[in-house]
């Protein structure tokens, strides 16, 4: 598949890709704002810069874009042109990479896809409450959870 943009096109056009304060983060935040969840957003500290940080219950939630992050990728990876396979491909590979690292420091990661907040925001948000509670909260014994 042959581009159809000059190189000067195509940069005008990518250069309008929102990275953070993309419309799905916005519409999450605000519903766990709503619910009383407070958290910080795109922390350089964390690898990968999650979206949204909950640092007391040490949960880090990502919200990607289908396309940007390669949702069922191999079904139609042989659709694009060898640029955009190896743009997709390396961006998996630092998701990876990046979840793996928050992992072994004891984060909970939460990834969250386009298609899924747009389909149902509310099962979404409650995903993330559940998990934030469940590490905050002490559990009934007494012991932290």
């Amino acid at each position: 598949m042959v581009d159809n943009l000059t190189a000067e096109q195509r940069k005008l056009c990518m250069s309008r890709v929102r990275g953070k304060d993309t419309s799905i983060e916005r519409v999450v935040r605000s519903e766990l704002h709503r619910l009383g969840l407070r958290f910080r957003k795109h922390v350089r500290s964390l690898p990968g810069r999650p979206d949204v940080v909950f640092r007391k219950a040490r949960v880090a939630v990502f919200l990607d874009g289908d396309f940007w992050h390669g949702y069922r990728f191999p079904l139609w990876e042989d659709k694009l042109s060898e640029f955009w396979r190896a743009k997709i491909r390396k961006n998996r590979e630092r998701d990876q990479r990046n979840f793996r690292l928050l992992r072994r420091r004891g984060w909970r990661v939460i990834r969250l896809w386009q298609h899924q907040v747009e389909s149902d925001l509310d099962a979404c948000v409650a995903s993330i409450a559940a998990a934030v509670n469940a590490r905050v909260r002490p559990s009934r014994d007494g012991n932290q959870s």
